[in-house]
């Protein structure tokens, strides 16, 4: 039975009981049940870490990823959704130091590796249960008991697995490379990481002189924001094609090389240096000079300490001449390494350690962290004559995206995967996968693959999965190990679990005579085992192999924008190493959520809605619509802002609950009565020939079409706003304009189409809207589909609207030419509102006539076609369709946008303006079709002019119409004033006061009512217009409305006092429809007078039903009378209405009011009655409260049974169903004459008595 909807709703309070369905029900378990044997669509959830809660970027990606799978199933697939947790690396690492103090690889040393990941397993899954919870209430559907984590050990196996086959590929190398470093967190980045978190910072800037060793007057300056790496300089590089000077400082008189694009890095005027000599860079080649720190001035004797040359030498900043310290900077190791500065297989010289700290081998730094080290270096160069200049200089800086601390680069030893020979197939794979949206596979995924580097995937950390590599001392002997059970066949060693605290003791022997192979100390980058995520989650290729490679690639995946260089990347390059093909084929990228202001979102600031509370105000699924109908899923990026998800709840929510809620309530009005109940079948239901119903019809049908389509080519971002839109049409369009036919008002068969056609129409749209707002629409759902037909639903379970799938388009259902026609009407009446809200002329006042202008005779037959909608939205009385504006005096004109063309035109805006101003009509109508007008030599748009519609002054339309268009119509609203309608719309206004004050007494449109009201002063124009139209009111508000007073007796639900028209209105409104009625002239009820011949007897009655309803039939009557006048038998009984005998067929209902004759055998009825009146006393009765009326019979048959005044109480509870009240009766209506108790009966003939109920003690 469909239950009844309450007029409001706490959406969050309904999605905790919609939670709480799906758990009871098990309903996620239960769809992936129900789905087993259909094609397979896979999905790969990316691994989020368990150490931090979730945040916008996590719910926005967990939407996007269960809005696409949950339309997959409802498409008709069987999707597995595993949930993942990233569990080893740096942000668990950098937990446990901050939390237990520890500053680096001694500290975690003295602890041992097997206590300090102890540590870190128990924090791994410290959030677990809150992202569970969280990822539930947003009503994702996701497997968290099948999920899989990094740290499983049959996960860290297959791991090991990959990076075997990259091994046998010859695609893993061991060498040094400078690298992005974390001194925080003692380990290398790679350069992915590097690119993260880059901030704007002020950095020290110094100029350098490195003295010629063959002339020590002269000396090459160099410039550097880093002056830490200066001890460890071994060259200075130059471009050998842009032009060097030796000039002489007028200031101090020395003398400097540099490069004469860079003169203004030092000087600030040609006249504070003198020019000496000028020469390509290239003639510096070979020079040597003086080297700054004695350090590594060993290395003097291999070559270093002298010019080199490379293109990578700018003119854009310092002094173009760059210091090489090659193990601290990329270009530096390259160019180092071509003149032999260094050999790759060399003892690196880098003097810092894992923690950013200066070694022993720079005596004057050593132990200083090396950002704290730059103000002592600076101060050192000054004392010893080496600075030229100091200061600060302001740049953009990679920080750790974990520590946020500031990132070095550095030489170190690392493990590599070969990546830069196979960029072409990156590029390749890349091209076959579907992006969207499409510009971030050409442009940002796409340019980072074509610079693709080396991958450095080692980390010199402890909690990760070890580098399964056992080499000997000299590293001359390399074994890699690919699976436990290889493990133990090499070591002998069963082992469980493969963390280092497990492993690294174990040895295997050398096949060489090199002793015994010891594991490498380095374990994996985490986004490494994130990329081998679509193997290991089913531990391929040890179990499930023929699960996996046919359902390889994957269908889809999402994540966010940064993930380009992270865990997109590293899916692309393995599956691309291993398997020669992309990992996925269908990718949807997300933007940024960022804070209101624009800034990211931080714990620290406070700078945006905690999204517990948002859900718990406003609920989740306004959350994820708000979240994707944003430019975010876009690739975009999103300023949050609360008010735009409790925008959602007004414009989207509320209007469509209250559609469902309007639907709800006339069906059960329909089934109360009517006594129709309705059930929808979508087979068998009649089409509807009403040409609104065809429009919604056709409307949702084209959507459901759209919908398909762009779901099917992942595009979210133009379906979610059609579905909006579409919440509108329903609501502000369909429902609105058929309210009445929707009441019933038109008749039961129309109301009927018009009820199917909403059902139809809010039942599609819960199912298309499910996998986007998955609580409302279950929610809705639990309770419309009671009204379905049971015959008429495919699925064998239809208990939940998730196991439902999508509706098939009825394409015999769309029309486009009424979807055009109503799309026409709907600008008319938009455009109409405009006129009315730009006049200040309120709906509820009406307007003589609409005129609308349209050059296409067609587009005015469909105008035509739904005039009725057009009078009726806008409230005029009259539509005039026209194809010639000139008829009415109208031209355009324009205004320009001061702000915007004022901005961009400056000096020439003053002539511009006044050239607009003299635009012809006819140019303006060709700027509307195109969209641009040349003016003074100025390309103008729509931006930049405001086009009006005038009246000529000479044309008499410019008094009485205002016109408003858009590029298709033009309207116009005769607004001259007109009394009869002033006083409407003033009665509207009282419609508009008596219906809200309904609402406000929490009255549905069934409860009997009565409205009374006072205007005082009395006889003033509120009164008179009240007065005027009583019958207006009423048509409309389908409630008596009466003057004041009051009853006493009346039951009074709410009242209320308001202005309206320089008056006081006030309203009542009580219980029970009490229409005054006019002076009963005669029995309130049906009746008829009966002459009894019997028996030779005689003898007068009548009778009849007490409250108007059905008399009683032929058959009862005669039963009646025998026993009221103890005859014993009816058999010969005959009935005549004068002359004429009464059948069993007779409608005595027709006879009301009339003398029947009674005789027995064979007796004649005798002479017909002169006269109908009746024949016993009778008495009226009124019921106050409710207005019912009944009629008591006094005595009867005539001249027995009397009734005394105690009787007449005992009848009158009879009459009215109140046999437990007490009554009492008056002979008012305004109840001040109660009847007394000895009143003789016989004196009350013909009257009419007013019966007052008396409250219980519980009313009381």
């Amino acid at each position: 039975m469909v239950e009844p909807v309450p007029e409001s709703i706490n959406f969050p309070s309904e999605e905790e009981k919609i939670l709480q369905f799906w758990g009871e029900k098990d309903c996620f378990q239960e769809c992936l049940r129900q789905s087993k044997n259909r094609p397979k669509y896979t999905f790969y959830d990316g691994p989020p870490f368990a150490t931090g809660l979730p945040h916008y970027g996590h719910i926005l990606a967990g939407t996007i990823k269960d809005i696409v799978t949950r339309f997959a199933h409802q498409s008709g697939f069987h999707v597995d959704r595993r949930f993942g947790w990233d569990c080893h690396g740096l942000p668990v690492e950098y937990e446990i130091d901050k939390t237990l103090g520890i500053k680096g690889p001694e500290d975690v040393a003295k602890m041992g590796i097997a206590e300090y990941n102890k540590q870190c397993r128990n924090i791994v899954m410290r959030y677990s249960n809150e992202w569970e919870t969280s990822v539930k209430r947003m009503g994702r559907w996701i497997d968290f008991n099948n999920d899989y984590k990094t740290l499983y050990p049959w996960f860290m196996e297959t791991v090991w697995w990959v990076f075997r086959q990259l091994y046998d590929k010859g695609l893993v190398y061991r060498g040094v490379k400078v690298m992005p470093f974390s001194t925080a967190c003692n380990t290398p980045l790679s350069n992915f990481e590097s690119h993260q978190n880059y901030k704007d910072v002020q950095d020290p800037s110094v100029i350098v002189n490195f003295p010629l060793v063959d002339n020590q007057d002269v000396a090459l300056i160099a410039w550097t924001t880093t002056p830490w790496t200066l001890p460890s300089n071994l060259a200075l590089c130059v471009n050998p094609e842009f032009l060097y000077v030796q000039v002489k400082d007028n200031t101090t008189g020395k003398t400097y090389i540099m490069m004469e694009a860079r003169l203004g890095a030092l000087f600030k005027s040609e006249g504070e240096y003198t020019l000496l000599d000028k020469f390509p860079g290239k003639t510096l080649k070979g020079k040597k000079y003086k080297p700054l720190f004695q350090y590594f001035a060993k290395c003097g004797e291999k070559g270093a300490f002298q010019v080199v040359t490379d293109n990578y030498v700018k003119e854009e900043e310092g002094t173009g001449v760059v210091h090489q310290a090659p193990y601290f900077g990329a270009d530096d190791y390259r160019v180092c390494t071509e003149y032999n500065i260094i050999q790759r297989d060399q003892a690196p010289i880098c003097p810092v350690d894992a923690s950013g700290c200066f070694t022993s081998e720079v005596t004057d730094f050593a132990g200083q962290y090396v950002k704290d080290a730059d103000k002592n270096i600076i101060k050192w160069l000054k004392e010893n004559g080496r600075l030229v200049n100091a200061s600060s200089f302001k740049h953009s800086y990679p920080f750790c995206w974990r520590s946020d601390t500031p990132l070095i680069y550095k030489a170190v030893p690392s493990w590599f995967v070969r990546v830069e020979h196979m960029v072409d197939k990156l590029l390749d794979n890349n091209g076959k996968c579907y992006w969207v949206p499409e510009f971030v596979r050409e442009k940002r995924f796409g340019n980072w693959l074509r610079d693709a580097r080396d991958w450095a995937i080692s980390r010199n950390r402890y909690w990760g999965t070890p580098i399964p590599l056992w080499v000997s001392d000299d590293f001359e002997e390399v074994v890699c190990v690919g699976s436990m059970a290889e493990l133990e066949e090499l070591t002998g060693v069963k082992v469980t679990d493969l963390h280092r605290e497990s492993i690294d003791s174990l040895t295997i022997p050398s096949r060489c005579g090199k002793g015994v192979l010891r594991r490498v100390t380095e374990v994996f980058d985490c986004w490494f085992e994130s990329g081998s995520m679509p193997y290991a989650q089913v531990h391929y290729p040890f179990e499930n192999r023929k699960e996996f490679e046919d359902a390889f690639p994957a269908d889809f995946i999402a994540e966010g924008i940064d993930q380009t260089r992270g865990w997109f990347y590293t899916l692309l390059v393995l599956s691309t190493a291993l398997f020669g093909k992309p990992p996925f084929k269908n990718v949807i990228v997300n933007g940024l959520v960022l804070a209101s202001d624009g800034q990211k979102m931080s714990k620290r600031k406070k700078n945006y809605p905690d999204p517990g509370l948002i859900v718990q105000n406003y609920g989740a699924d306004a959350l994820r619509l708000y979240l994707i109908n944003s430019p975010v899923v876009r690739a975009e990026n999103l300023r949050f802002k609360e008010e735009g998800v409790r925008d959602v709840l007004k414009d989207v929510f509320l209007p469509w609950y209250n559609a469902y809620r309007f639907l709800v309530q006339n069906v059960q009005r329909l089934q109360k009565e009517d006594e129709i109940q309705f059930l929808y079948n979508e087979n068998t239901a009649k089409q509807s020939d009403n040409i609104m119903d065809k429009w919604i019809q056709s409307f949702t049908q084209s959507l459901i079409q759209f919908f398909k389509a762009e779901m099917d080519a992942y595009r979210l971002y133009t379906v979610v706003p059609r579905l909006v839109k579409f919440v509108d049409m329903l609501t502000n369009w369909y429902v609105r304009t058929n309210r009445r036919r929707l009441k019933g008002e038109s008749g039961t068969e129309d109301c009927l189409w018009a009820l199917e056609t909403l059902f139809s129409v809010l039942f599609s749209m819960c199912r298309l809207m499910a996998p986007f707002t998955p609580f409302i629409t279950e929610m809705m759902y639990q309770n419309l589909r009671h009204l379905i037909d049971p015959a008429s639903v495919e699925e064998k379970d239809s208990s939940s609207i998730h196991y439902l799938m999508l509706p098939q388009v009825r394409e015999s259902l769309i029309d486009k030419r009424i979807e055009s026609a109503v799309s026409q009407m709907q600008s008319v009446i938009e455009l109409g509102r405009v006129i009315r809200d730009r006049k200040t002329l309120p709906v509820k006042y009406p307007l003589k006539e609409v005129v609308v202008i349209h050059q296409d005779a067609e587009a005015l037959k469909d105008i035509q076609s739904l005039q009725k909608y057009i009078l009726e939205e806008l409230n005029v009385r009259q539509l005039t369709l026209s194809t010639d504006k000139d008829k009415y005096g109208i031209r355009l004109r324009a205004e320009p946008d001061h702000m915007v063309l004022g901005k961009r035109l400056k000096g020439a805006f003053k002539s511009v303006t006044a050239s607009i101003k003299e635009l012809t009509s006819e140019q303006l109508e060709a700027f509307q079709k195109t969209g641009s007008i040349v003016v003074d030599g100025h390309e103008l748009h729509e931006e930049d002019l405001r086009l009006m519609y005038t009246f000529n002054q000479s044309s008499d339309s410019a008094a009485q119409y205002e016109a408003h268009s858009d590029a298709q119509v033009l309207v116009l609203l005769d607004v001259t004033p007109d009394q009869s309608m002033v006083d409407e719309g003033v009665a509207r206004e009282v419609i508009n006061r008596i219906q809200k004050l309904r609402k406000k007494g929490h009255l549905v449109p069934s409860d009997e009512i009565t409205v009374y009201y006072r205007c005082q002063p009395e006889g003033e124009y509120l009164d008179s217009v009240i007065q005027a139209h009583t019958d207006f009111i009423l048509a409309t508000t389908k409630a008596p409305l009466l003057p004041f007073p009051v009853p006493k007796t009346a039951s009074v639900i709410i009242e209320e006092k308001t202005q309206l028209k320089g008056s006081d209105l006030e309203l009542t409104i009580v219980k029970g429809s009490s229409a005054p009625r006019a002076p009963l002239s005669g029995p309130a009820c049906t009746y008829v007078n009966l002459r009894v011949k019997v028996n030779n007897k005689e003898q007068g009655s009548t009778w009849g039903d007490q409250k108007g309803g059905l008399l009683l039939t032929i058959k009862e009557v005669t039963s009646v009378v025998c026993e009221a006048l103890h005859v014993t038998s009816d058999e010969m009984m005959k009935l005549f209405c004068a002359h004429t005998e009464l059948t069993s067929k007779t409608d005595l209902q027709a006879l009301s009011g009339k003398t029947l004759s009674v005789t027995s055998g064979s007796s004649s009825p005798g002479p017909a009655p002169t006269t109908d009146a009746v024949l016993c006393p009778y008495v009226n009765l009124m019921l106050c409260n409710t207005g019912e009326v009944g009629t008591l019979l006094l005595v009867n048959p005539v001249g027995q049974n009397g009734l005394d005044h105690s009787g007449l109480l005992s009848e009158a509870a009879k009459v009215f169903g109140l046999r437990s009240r007490r009554l009492k009766l008056y002979l008012d209506q305004d109840l001040t004459q109660e009847l007394p108790a000895d009143s003789s009966v016989k004196s009350l003939d013909t009257k009419t008595l007013f019966v007052r109920v008396l409250p219980t003690t519980a009313e009381a």
